[in-house]
């Protein structure tokens, strides 16, 4: 876990980070997947079944384990990404960004002047219900809110440049899954089609100081990705964690009772 400092810091440092997505509806096992020693949650809202009063109870779990809660919003809608931010939320990881214009919008939305036009009250969680000073809320926000985008079709990796070229994105994530559906493959996503896109992507964002991650679902997949340069490892979900973890126990349970079974017969 990267408690110690700034979850940007890491990222800046050139450090490698490591999280999941979750979409159970549940702080016990956010606080979970902290103890076990995750950096980063990010709380699905795309598609996860949350509310932002649900996000916002999450964002409290994480913080209270020390991990780094992140929202992904539904949409690159400005209203997602103020509400997200509000709730507390330590950065946005917003869907679907192909094209400058909407990494300008999303830009813009996640800050406040002069980086953006993020909207503006101080008596949220995120500026502590009024307590913290709004001139200090400004800095620190600009300073220490994560903006990450999703780039999830071929044409987006190719207009990667011109969607840096504003600044103020932080991570670049590259979703294998829609990629593959981008090149028309979908869910092959260790194809060599996908892996050559996002290792194109990883190249123009590290030029540009911007941070790369992505989807990993094997700890080898992850260690192959982090010495390409992906700083920023999603690995899997809540739900797919808690089923192969599950599946597992059942199938080596059967297996030893089996086995017993034989050996006394």
């Amino acid at each position: 876990m990267v408690a110690d400092k700034g979850f940007l810091e890491h990222l800046r440092a050139g450090e490698t980070v490591l999280g999941t997505f979750v979409y159970l509806n549940s702080g016990d096992v956010v606080e979970i997947l902290g103890e076990a020693g995750l950096d980063f949650v990010i709380i699905d809202m795309e598609h996860g079944p949350f509310s932002f009063a649900d996000a916002e109870e999450l964002v409290r779990a994480a913080e209270a384990v020390g991990i780094t809660p992140i929202i992904r919003t539904p949409s690159s809608e400005e209203t997602y990404i103020l509400r997200a931010l509000e709730c507390g939320a330590h950065g946005i990881q917003v869907p679907h960004v192909d094209d400058p214009e909407t990494a300008k919008k999303v830009v813009e939305a996640a800050h406040y002047y002069p980086e953006g036009m993020r909207g503006f009250s101080p008596y949220t969680r995120a500026g502590r219900y009024g307590a913290r000073d709004p001139k200090e809320h400004v800095q620190v926000s600009n300073r220490e809110v994560a903006v990450i985008i999703h780039i999830e079709s071929a044409e987006g990796v190719k207009r990667l440049p011109e969607i840096l070229e504003r600044g103020g994105v932080d991570v670049v994530f590259l979703g294998p899954y829609d990629l593959s559906q981008s090149l028309g493959i979908p869910g092959q996503v260790r194809s060599p089609e996908v892996t050559s896109l996002i290792e194109k992507a990883v190249t123009e964002a590290r030029k540009r100081g911007v941070a790369a991650g992505t989807f990993i679902e094997s700890p080898q997949v992850a260690a192959e990705w982090a010495a390409k340069g992906i700083q920023y490892l999603a690995y899997s979900v809540d739900v797919a964690i808690l089923y192969r973890a599950t599946s597992e126990i059942v199938k080596n349970t059967r297996r030893e009772i089996e086995a017993r079974k034989t050996r006394q017969a």
